[in-house]
């Protein structure tokens, strides 16, 4: 079944990868049913899981990326991606209560189902975290409250959780329509295709490029252990590796003479 699904060419090694663990799961289920005597799946190696290379919008990328979702409806909402790190399903959450604008804060207290639309659960316990906020995104957020506020008035329905990224009725966004734009603000601004979870790498890989602790960006990003994000963002930017020569050289003192 392996090979076939490899061979036709139209899956990726990660898609195959799933197959085999759904299927290995459903074995397992009938092995405690006694519907078969042994769990033929646990006798095959699974594929490898396909390597992903993170490649998030570059400094220089952020800034033709921010002219180019200027007046854009989703502006808000991509801005504060990248400058907080904010997983997709934690901003379409977000309600005005969860912000303090006069503190500068917002806090992560759930996530918002793509397929149901509910909301539940933050994925673990430290991805409820309360995060500060950078001057541009707080600045946008009161012109976006202003903005609301008059299209509630108007609207005939709303609804009264108080969504920050909201429909003409209240609702929370969807996520399809959310990345749909995404990728036609990227194509129109000439920039590489990038996934929404993108662009959270980007505020993490320009955290640390610009000399961040990976303890801070770890607990910015909601993770739960630091090993992740060390995992996840080990490979050195050239910032980060001149900085490391920069304090070795200070340390060492000047070079030997001769």
């Amino acid at each position: 079944m392996l090979v076939a699904l490899t061979t036709r060419g139209s899956l990726s090694p990660t898609t195959v990868r799933y197959a085999y663990v759904v299927l290995r799961a459903c074995l397992g289920r009938a092995l405690k049913s006694g519907r078969v005597t042994r769990n033929v799946a646990t006798l095959v190696d699974p594929p490898s899981k396909a390597p992903f290379e993170i490649a998030p919008l570059s400094s220089a990328q952020v800034t033709a990326f921010r002219s180019a979702i200027a007046g854009h409806r989703f502006e808000v909402l991509f801005l504060m991606a990248l400058g907080t790190g904010m997983r997709q399903g934690e901003l379409l959450a977000l309600r005005w209560s969860d912000l303090d604008l006069d503190a500068g804060t917002v806090t992560v207290r759930a996530t918002l189902d793509p397929l149901s639309g509910e909301l539940g659960e933050t994925k673990t316990e430290h991805s409820r975290r309360t995060l500060s906020l950078p001057l541009p995104v707080a600045v946008i957020l009161r012109r976006h409250r202003a903005e609301q506020a008059a299209i509630r008035g108007q609207a005939h329905r709303w609804d009264a959780r108080g969504f920050v990224f909201a429909t003409k009725n209240g609702r929370p966004l969807g996520s399809q329509n959310v990345t749909r734009d995404l990728h036609a603000v990227l194509t129109v601004a000439g920039l590489p295709r990038q996934r929404f979870h993108d662009l959270r790498h980007a505020y993490a890989t320009l955290q640390l490029g610009a000399g961040a602790d990976v303890f801070e960006v770890s607990r910015a990003l909601g993770h739960a252990s630091i090993a992740t994000t060390a995992n996840t963002y080990g490979h050195f930017s050239k910032a980060m590796a001149e900085r490391s020569a920069e304090r070795m050289t200070t340390i060492l003192g000047e070079p030997a003479s001769g």
